[in-house]
């Protein structure tokens, strides 16, 4: 990147932070590096950090709650979870109180990086359709909103993301292995049960249009039938 781009590092334990804060640093990012949950918010406040790194068991606030708060704020900033949480529960509880990644420990600084990138390149795309019709749903992509007649439901970003996937290609199949290395970054067993939860989080706030169906194609992927 040709800029300096500022990320916040949420980790108590010093000497991981520090290795994480040194190595981020050589590859020319600006690394704001909190100990406790509380800290980590005021700084986001005050410095406006373009991507969080937040550990999830962390003094005064945990990784979850600080990035639900934050969230409620900010729609949109790219948020990275570390834990040594590797239970499909707590991925899923992670996503949905915003998370767009986990890295479970131990882990590598070029796995990190990588996922660093694709989240801030994803996240500089713009979406053509910020209105999106699915049978007689209206999806916001931008509010991650899903709205029927008077009835408005908020999607998690985690929710959101996947159902744009989806209605791109809606009465069409999408390939479930392409859709988790875009989502999730790898289609490995374990991002593919989480996956699953979604889907199923999906058909309920769509089944009020019986007309609306996600089909699972076995061997394949999915299908947004509208």
């Amino acid at each position: 990147m040709n800029r300096t781009i500022k990320i916040l590092l949420a980790e108590d334990e010093p000497v991981l932070g520090q290795i994480v804060k040194e190595s981020l640093e050589t590859r020319n990012f600006e690394v704001l590096i909190c100990e406790d949950g509380e800290t980590a918010y005021r700084t986001y406040v005050s410095e406006k950090p373009e991507l969080l790194v937040l550990d999830v068991m962390m003094p005064k606030k945990d990784g979850f709650t600080l990035a639900k708060e934050i969230r409620h704020e900010n729609k949109h900033i790219p948020i990275i979870f570390l834990t040594a949480k590797s239970q499909t529960k707590d991925v899923v509880e992670g996503f949905e109180h915003g998370g767009n990644d986990y890295l479970k420990k131990p882990f590598s600084m070029e796995e990190l990086i990588v996922r660093i990138h694709a989240l801030l390149n994803r996240n500089t795309l713009t979406r053509s359709n910020s209105h999106i019709t699915i049978g007689e749903y209206v999806f916001n992509y931008t509010k991650q909103q899903l709205v029927l007649g008077e009835e408005q439901q908020v999607l998690t970003h985690r929710e959101a993301e996947l159902l744009y996937h989806l209605a791109q290609k809606r009465n069409d199949v999408t390939d479930r292995s392409q859709i988790l290395k875009k989502i999730w970054g790898d289609d490995d067993f374990f991002n593919a049960r989480s996956m699953d939860v979604f889907i199923t989080k999906l058909r309920k706030k769509l089944n009020k249009d019986e007309n609306v169906q996600i089909v699972n194609i076995r061997g394949y992927g999915y299908k947004l039938i509208c």
